[in-house]
């Protein structure tokens, strides 16, 4: 379901690997009976019309369910547990001129993105609070 990586792709506005999360989401939310049943149907591709046309935006991730919005939320934090810094941390080592020039480009470079990461994953959470 989630393919070789073992990750979801997020955007700030959306998940851009909708249908590998929403699949996830909904086979990790349900009961024994309920996984026997989907496995039983005629395809993993029969879903309703309804969950095909809705994107993942943000807004839909607000809405999700709450075993779902809790799933979610273990994993980011999950997530974020397993970088060395926090979002603060890197906030304050961007906003420090003379320790940030003192990086080589590449560690600029790799910080630029770690916050950039952590902010996404951050905003994730306070959408599924």
């Amino acid at each position: 379901m989630v393919g070789e990586e073992g990750a979801f792709v997020l955007g700030w506005d959306e998940v851009l690997t909708e249908e590998e999360l929403s699949t996830t989401l909904k086979v990790l939310c349900m009961s024994e009976e309920e996984f026997r049943e989907y496995k039983e149907q005629d395809g993993w591709e029969d879903d309703s019309e309804e969950e095909e046309n809705s994107a993942l935006s943000n807004e839909a991730l607000s809405r999700l369910k709450t075993p779902c919005k809790k799933l979610l939320y273990d994993s980011v934090l999950l997530t974020l547990e397993s970088y060395r810094s926090d979002l603060k941390a890197d906030q304050d080592l961007l906003n420090n001129k003379e320790v940030y020039e003192k990086l080589s480009r590449r560690e600029q470079q790799a910080l630029h993105v770690r916050y950039g990461q952590k902010r996404i994953l951050h905003q994730l959470l306070e959408l599924v609070q």
